[in-house]
Formats: C-alpha cells, sequence, structure tokens
C-alpha cells in the first residue's frame, strides 16, 4: 500500500483501506442538520464521495468546489463531500461560499467512515485526501487516496469513473 504523507512526514491510516470492487462498507456520519445519514441513505444512485482534511482549508476548498460545479453536468450522480469537521463548520461554509450542488457530511462524532474505509489519519484526527466513486449498488468502482494529503486529488479519473458507473 502506497504511504500517506501530511507536509510530506508519514502520517498513519485508521481502519481498511477499501479497493475497487469491493462492496461499500456502511458508515455514519452526521448531516449539516444532525441528523444520522448511513451508506443506505444514498444508495440507488452513483455516487462520489470527496473526502477532504478540513473544508476550511485552500486545496479543500478547491476541491469541494470542482466537484460542486462537476455535480451540475453529471446526471444521477450524487456528490457527498465528507471530513472531520462540525456539521455547523460545515454549514456555514456552504452558505459563505453559495454551494448547493453537493452534500456535506461530518464524519466528527464517530469517525465511522474514516475506520470503514481506512481515511482516518490518527495523527490528527483528521480525514486523509481521498476519492471513492460508488455504483448505485455500492459496489466501490474508483478509489484514490491522494499520497500527499496537502495535493489534489485526480479529479479527471474520478469523473470519469463516475459518469462509467451504474
Amino acid at each position: 500500500m502506497t504511504t500517506v504523507t501530511f507536509l510530506e512526514k508519514p502520517v498513519t491510516l485508521i481502519g481498511n483501506r477499501v479497493k475497487a470492487g469491493d462492496k461499500a462498507p456502511d458508515f455514519t456520519v452526521l448531516d449539516n442538520d444532525l441528523s444520522v445519514v448511513t451508506l443506505a441513505d444514498t444508495t440507488g444512485k452513483v455516487r462520489i464521495i470527496s473526502v477532504v482534511p478540513s473544508i476550511d482549508t485552500g486545496v479543500c476548498d478547491a476541491q469541494t468546489r470542482r466537484f460542486n460545479e462537476e455535480a451540475t453536468k453529471l446526471e444521477n450522480v450524487e456528490v457527498l463531500t465528507i471530513s472531520a469537521d462540525l456539521p455547523f463548520a460545515q454549514k456555514r461554509w456552504c452558505a459563505a461560499a453559495g454551494l448547493n450542488n453537493i452534500k456535506t457530511l461530518s464524519d466528527h462524532r464517530d469517525f465511522s467512515f474514516a475506520e470503514n474505509y481506512g481515511a482516518g489519519i490518527q495523527e490528527l484526527r483528521l480525514l486523509t485526501r481521498s476519492i471513492f466513486v460508488l455504483d448505485s449498488n455500492d459496489n466501490i468502482t474508483y478509489v484514490e487516496y491522494v499520497p500527499e494529503v496537502t495535493n489534489h486529488p485526480n479529479y479527471e479519473a474520478a469523473i470519469e469513473a463516475a459518469k462509467t458507473a451504474n
């Protein structure tokens, strides 16, 4: 497995990493109104799950804005952005940014997504930058754990994977 670094220093990812071809593990996260959201609540359409360490940082901001823009061009694809930020911070950020084509979800309470997708940075209690594409039947069709957390993901590959997933 690829080592993940944060500011060029190796970090420890907790949980089990997933790969394309796996059945998507369940998770429990919070919506901005504090309601619980699970994998089952998102089933039935293709999903791009865009994972960011903190929505209030430059690369995370750019990543979230890019997928918000792409969401308007994709049919039957839902974009979920998951971070360990508090739901209140996510709601405030989205309102200030004027983004409404994506759904932001918080893994702060249970760190369930982090553990079930191998995306939690143990040293920082943040999520590592990663992208997961799930088809409408909850099969993972694309995975990217960005090797250096401060770098951008491969947007084009994730978007293409979403276009070809059913």
